[in-house]
């Protein structure tokens, strides 16, 4: 799950992107990555994957972020694009019911072929778009709850919450990995339980005007 590197990062951790064609998945990847949006919708085309590095727990985690590459829309994705993943974003989009009805398949096709020890995060996407909400913060924080999933809701254009989602995914991950290390193995009462990540978009909104700064 984690692999010991060379001197620009300490861990290297593959998290994949997964949920319905449409929902946001590569604006969250490029936010994350590049602090880039684009208005285009166009599905991805091919593999792709970014990376980033951040600072946990005064460790260089570096994250390599795989998008499903379109596959989503044919239901093909295959093993290879789960294998080695430590951490999971499960996006779905606040105004569209139906992708946060398919989540709980998501969750199934990802429990198929990852460890049972991955980091989930339940992602509402285009927190934005609240005038048209057909998803309420608390179906999604329930649903998460359920299976034991971090939650948070994002939005990519606004660049709200898109860092702090990654990071706590990998925050997350490497605690995991570091109980590993000590011997803890996968015992699962040493993981995370799955708690929600109480950002008022609101609030986040309110402090950026302030700070007149829009991302980290």
């Amino acid at each position: 799950m984690a692999y010991m590197a060379d001197d620009d990062y300490d861990y290297l951790f593959k998290v994949v992107l997964i949920g319905d064609s449409g929902v946001g998945k590569t604006n969250l990847l490029s936010r994350f990555a590049r602090n880039e949006f684009s208005l285009e919708s166009k599905s991805t085309v091919g593999v792709e994957f970014a990376t980033r590095t951040v600072n946990v727990d005064d460790k260089l985690i570096k994250a390599q972020i795989w998008d499903t590459a379109g596959q989503e829309r044919y239901r093909a994705i295959t093993s290879a694009y789960y294998r080695g993943s430590a951490g999971a974003l499960v996006v779905y989009d606040v105004s569209r019911h139906a992708t946060f009805e398919n989540v709980e398949r998501w969750l199934h096709e990802l429990r198929n072929h990852t460890e049972t020890n991955i980091v989930i995060m339940l992602v509402g996407n285009k927190a934005d778009l609240s005038h048209i909400r057909a998803v309420s913060v608390e179906e999604g924080r329930a649903l998460a709850q359920k299976h034991r999933a971090f939650f948070v809701e994002t939005s990519a254009l606004e660049a709200t919450n898109v860092d702090h989602a990654f990071t706590e995914v990998l925050t997350q991950i490497y605690h995991v990995a570091s109980k590993k290390v000590l011997g803890i193995g996968d015992d699962h009462a040493a993981l995370p339980k799955g708690q929600t990540i109480d950002i008022s978009i609101d609030d986040e909104q309110k402090q950026v005007k302030k700070s007149g700064c829009c991302s980290d």
